[in-house]
This record gives C-alpha cells, sequence and structure tokens, in this order.
C-alpha cells in the first residue's frame, strides 16, 4: 500500500456511472476521491486546483472532451496521470487517448479489482491496458505499418493514405468528411485519386490490398 491514499479524480459525462465509480473507490484505503466531473473543462479546473496523482478519463464527453482533456492535462505541472476508462476500444480511439498521454487504457468491461490495481499501478508510473486494448493496439500498428508501405509504395499523399484507412474501417464518404473536416465532394476526389494509384475498382479491393500487404509483413 502506498505511503498515502492515491489522489483520483473520475470523470464520466453519465452520471450513474460517475457516482457508481466514487462510491466504488470510496470503498479502497488506497485511494482517495477528491473530485468528480461530467465534461474535460471540469476535470482540467479541479485538476488545477486539487492536484490529482490519477485522473479516471471517459473519452466521450460534452463539450471539451476525454482527449483534449488528456492532452490539457498532460501539459501541468505537476501533471497527472490520466488512465482511460471507457466504452470504446477501436483503433483511432485508442490512439488518440495515448497520442494525447494517457498512461493506460480500459474498457467499461473491467471490474472493481482490475480498476483498482490499474490506478494503483498508474500511480506508480506504470502502463496499464486491458487486454483487448493491448490486441488492437498491435493489430493497429501492424495496420498502420501495412498502410505506410502502401502510401510510400505508390506515392499516397496524407490525405489519401488516411483516406485509405478509413475505408478499410467501411466508412462513409459522409463520415470520411467529417473526420477530416472536408467535403464529402473532395472525399471522393481522394478516393477516385487514390484507386487510380492503387490500381483498384473499389473499396473492397482497396481494403483486400491493404490486408495482403498486413499479412506479408508479419
Amino acid at each position: 500500500m502506498p505511503d498515502r491514499p492515491i489522489r483520483v479524480i473520475v470523470a464520466d459525462d453519465q452520471a450513474a456511472v460517475r457516482d457508481g465509480l466514487v462510491t466504488i473507490l470510496a470503498h479502497e484505503p488506497c485511494i482517495e476521491v477528491v473530485g468528480a466531473a461530467a465534461d474535460g473543462a471540469t476535470v482540467l479546473d479541479l485538476a488545477r486546483r486539487l492536484n490529482p496523482d490519477v485522473v479516471l478519463m471517459d473519452l466521450r464527453m460534452p463539450g471539451t472532451d476525454g482527449i483534449t482533456a488528456t492532452r490539457a492535462l498532460s501539459a501541468l505541472d505537476p501533471a497527472p496521470a490520466v488512465l482511460v476508462l471507457t466504452t470504446y476500444a477501436d483503433d483511432e480511439s485508442i490512439a488518440g487517448a495515448l497520442t494525447a498521454g494517457a498512461a493506460g487504457y480500459l474498457t467499461k468491461s473491467a471490474g472493481r479489482a482490475q480498476i483498482v490495481s490499474a490506478l494503483t499501478a498508474t500511480a506508480d508510473g506504470h502502463r496499464t491496458f486491458a487486454p483487448e486494448v493491448a490486441s488492437a493496439m498491435v493489430r493497429g500498428l501492424t495496420h498502420r505499418t501495412a498502410l505506410e508501405r502502401l502510401a510510400a509504395a505508390h506515392a499516397l499523399t496524407v490525405q489519401e493514405t488516411r483516406v485509405l484507412q478509413f475505408l478499410t474501417e467501411r466508412r462513409t464518404n459522409r463520415a470520411i468528411a467529417e473526420a477530416l473536416h472536408v467535403s464529402v465532394a473532395t472525399v471522393k476526389t481522394h478516393v477516385n485519386n487514390l484507386f487510380g494509384k492503387l490500381g483498384v475498382t473499389g473499396r473492397a479491393e482497396a481494403a483486400a490490398l491493404v490486408e495482403r500487404v498486413r499479412e506479408q509483413g508479419l
């Protein structure tokens, strides 16, 4: 057990989840919940005032989301460690959180013991990932490597490479446009240019090409 309780802020926009986490953690002698927040802006305000050791962070919150808040928390001095606890384990969410500075990543399927253990490990400077998240990280790494190899071999632009990634995720043109903050017409142009450079005729062929390159690199 640490010399003093680990000071934790719980951030989740769902009141039932937030209150449940606070109640669970309040019964742990090694943890002191010093604050709770429903959005990223409140997390930042509490962190500046309360100097927590760890922030247990949801990702999808209104206003300032968890990834933006994690990035801002990482810039504080001293900076609290961030342990993500979210419903989502897709590659984009995981990569976004880790790039922003998160020290660990759990999904909400985690039980009390796993959450407490992860909070303790995070406070000690260790990185903790749920098994499904670790698998997604490995999968995402090999997938990104395949995209990078294709981009280099076919002279894809940065935007075309991102569009190719989204195509493999079966996103629609509208969803891609929203992710890239461009028009649907611009996405269609990128897709057509991409197909021409890769020598494919459709999304299924493009995704299959990425998969073949990925398998060749394993």
